[in-house]
């Protein structure tokens, strides 16, 4: 059985199914830029948002503070020892999915995201979880401008 930070099991997926469908999830999204200005996004092998490129990103899990979660998400996700106080909160945003991560019919995904940026020398060249099958660097203007980039992650970068 996983663990989480607060030492609690992780969910089953079905509990977790039941959270998603009637809960709005609380998550981090990640916006790191490198020295060129590029914003690394990964290509989701999962739902919601599979086949898209976007941010990476987390829940914030039960009894894991904002700080925990932070670290956690970046090292799950991007293997970087990142600090959520390094970095410039960028805004509150809401996503919603027609679907969610078990594919089963008739369940959204209602996501509240609080999202930050931060700079690094070089990004990462692999992702480090399976949810991503490949990363990509764009500048803004060209994330702007690419189909595949997810309107989600495309609203950081509107303002």
């Amino acid at each position: 059985m996983s663990l989480h930070t607060s030492g609690r099991p992780l969910l089953p997926r079905t509990e977790w199914l039941k959270i998603v469908e009637h809960t709005p999830l609380v998550s981090i999204d990640l916006i790191v830029q490198d020295a060129e200005d590029r914003v690394l996004l990964g290509y989701r092998n999962n739902e919601p948002a599979r086949g898209t490129w976007f941010v990476p990103g987390g829940v914030i899990r039960k009894d894991e503070s904002l700080d925990e979660a932070f670290q956690r998400i970046a090292k799950t996700e991007l293997d970087l020892p990142l600090l959520r106080g390094k970095a410039h909160f960028v805004g509150v945003f809401e996503h919603m999915y027609p679907s969610n991560f078990a594919e089963v019919a008739g369940i959204t995904t209602h996501y509240i995201v609080l999202s930050y940026a931060m700079h690094v020398s070089t990004l990462p060249l692999q992702p480090a979880d399976t949810q991503h099958r490949a990363w990509i660097g764009l500048k803004p203007a060209e994330l702007l401008a690419h189909p595949l980039v997810h309107e989600n992650t495309k609203a950081y970068f509107r303002h």
